[in-house]
């Protein structure tokens, strides 16, 4: 197994159908369960552990998924009130690398995951297919992503870091 990637590189279908579109949102909505369930009870050993040598820790990957899946919100906010936005990318292995995503309890990213987590189903339920083919640009490589892709990003996203932390459990 690829430990960097184990649930693999996320490949978009070429034909995003309704039912890829319920399944990744089902995916984001119980994300944020699935996560406190496998880490409510790591210990602190266990969240300053790496999922892989040289990989991020326990709880850096927690605080991640937070800051990603929080800018992923305001995206999709973008798409629809503008056209074609360039959106703000971030450099993630930066903010990883900050004194709170380093140390901070786990408690208030997996608060806030569940909230946003809430709010931002609640708005992808309303999305109509002319919403889901709206698109914008990321700035590296100016790559035109739509809404719909973008769901299927930030459920493989979510799914792809839970296996991460999912290997810290099976491993300590």
């Amino acid at each position: 197994m690829d430990l960097r990637y184990p649930t693999g590189k996320f490949i978009c279908p070429e034909n995003i159908t309704s039912a890829h579109i319920e399944k990744w949102i089902s995916d984001i909505e119980e994300l944020p369960l699935k996560i406190s369930n496998l880490v409510s009870g790591f210990t602190d050993k266990q969240l300053e552990t790496p999922y892989r040598p040289g990989g991020w820790t326990a709880r850096q990957v927690i605080h991640h998924i937070h800051d990603s899946h929080h800018n992923g919100y305001i995206r999709f906010k973008w798409a629809m009130t503008e056209d074609r936005p360039i959106i703000k990318a971030y450099d993630e292995k930066l903010w990883a690398e900050l004194f709170d995503t380093k140390s901070a309890p786990i408690n208030l990213s997996l608060d806030l995951l569940k909230a946003l987590h809430t709010k931002w189903v609640y708005f992808l339920k309303g999305l109509s297919p002319q919403d889901l083919a709206k698109e914008f640009i990321h700035p590296e490589g100016s790559v035109a992503i739509s809404l719909g892709e973008d769901i299927g990003i930030y459920a493989w996203h979510g799914n792809h870091h839970l296996a991460h932390l999912e290997i810290v459990a099976r491993h300590t």
